[in-house]
């Protein structure tokens, strides 16, 4: 299952540097996981999770594969990139093709650096973007609403189902509201469906400077307010130590971060919260040769989990042998757990849970 971040902002709040850190830090990551790089934009990185790094030991595992989630680094928006301007075009539609957006915000001042609109304002610069998304997912909506209400009007259930859908987060948009906020109950996988751009989940990315790295200034405060008044998340990271610390190895690391007050890096802090912005979680399977993590959505069943392994896994599932991942490690792997009977075998209903430890049973 592939998921993605679309890495967006204004030109010059450091989108590019922390992308970079991103593929570098990925790089750095290819002797011991699988990793490339997709097209000159697109990187995949592993998501961090030292639970991976527990189970390889327990279960004595020749290799460990983490997850990893990919992120596009997307051309940098202007004004009226709604109307083509700059790499509008280009920029719209690789935004219509991400899961998710993470919005760089330019929160540090630096007199060397060129701001596009002459000063520094992380909200002034979100609503510059969202209103070119919203501008552009107004006008294509309104054009498919021309079609469907004729269709409609003559009959067609179809048309008129989608109407009913559209309708409300076509009005938000006319208000001046993204879509997201309108979407109807229960008919999210329906409006994912439309590519809207302004009902993706959106992470705004605080790029301070290195001095505010761990406790963030008063511009990034005001973007912390916006992101929980609108139910979006953020994180704060310097970009420019992200780039340093990309360089490190990993004790190097873990030093240089504590000199600065840090516990762990902000590209992770960006790589798990992109990884919760998409409903995703963590489901492990651990033997002799690998440990390894797999994403599913949250609410997935057991065959459908089985199915991101090898969809053979999904057509043929039987039952699914299941421990969480606490009774796994307490138990100190699968003989200690099943003794203490805390194995459980589980059917076609079976919802996955976050770190559970997996073994499907299957025949095709």
């Amino acid at each position: 299952m592939g998921f993605n971040c679309g890495i967006v902002g204004l030109p010059n709040v450091g989108k590019s540097t922390l992308f970079n850190a991103l593929t570098q830090t990925a790089a750095a990551q290819a002797a011991n996981y699988p990793f490339c790089t997709i097209e000159p934009n697109v990187g995949r990185v592993a998501v961090p999770d030292p639970r991976l790094d527990k189970l390889t030991e327990i279960g004595r595992s020749q290799k460990t594969v983490p997850t990893s989630l990919e992120f596009v680094d997307i051309a940098g928006l202007v004004r009226g990139a709604s109307k083509g301007e700059g790499l509008g075009n280009q920029f719209l539609a690789n935004i219509r093709e991400v899961d998710a957006i993470v919005h760089v915000l330019r929160c540090f001042e630096d007199g060397d650096i060129t701001h596009v609109e002459g000063s520094v304002d992380p909200i002034r610069d979100a609503e510059t973007v969202e209103t070119e998304l919203m501008l552009a997912d107004l006008d294509g909506l309104e054009k498919r609403a021309v079609g469907l209400t004729k269709r409609a009007r003559g009959g067609d259930k179809e048309a008129a189902a989608q109407m009913t859908l559209i309708e409300p987060m076509l009005a938000a948009l006319q208000a001046g509201r993204p879509a997201r906020t309108a979407v109807p109950k229960g008919e999210e996988a329906a409006a994912a469906k439309l590519q809207l751009m302004t009902t993706k989940p959106v992470l705004y990315v605080c790029n301070v400077g290195e001095s505010e790295a761990a406790t963030g200034n008063a511009h990034s405060a005001r973007v912390f307010a916006r992101a929980e008044a609108e139910g979006a998340r953020a994180v704060i990271v310097s970009a420019a130590i992200e780039a340093e610390i990309s360089q490190m190895g990993g004790e190097d690391r873990v030093e240089f971060l504590s000199s600065l007050g840090l516990e762990d890096s902000g590209l992770d802090r960006i790589i798990r919260a992109g990884y919760g912005l998409l409903g995703l979680i963590t489901y492990f399977t651990c033997g002799p040769k690998e440990a390894r993590a797999w994403t599913i959505t949250k609410g997935m069943k057991a065959p459908q989990a089985a199915g991101v392994i090898h969809g053979d896994f999904e057509r043929g599932f039987i039952a699914a042998e299941t421990i969480a991942y606490d009774d796994y490690i307490a138990y100190r792997g699968e003989q200690g757990a099943k003794e203490a009977g805390k194995m459980k075998v589980e059917g076609k209903e079976y919802v996955v849970k976050d770190g559970d430890v997996m073994l499907f049973r299957f025949n095709v």
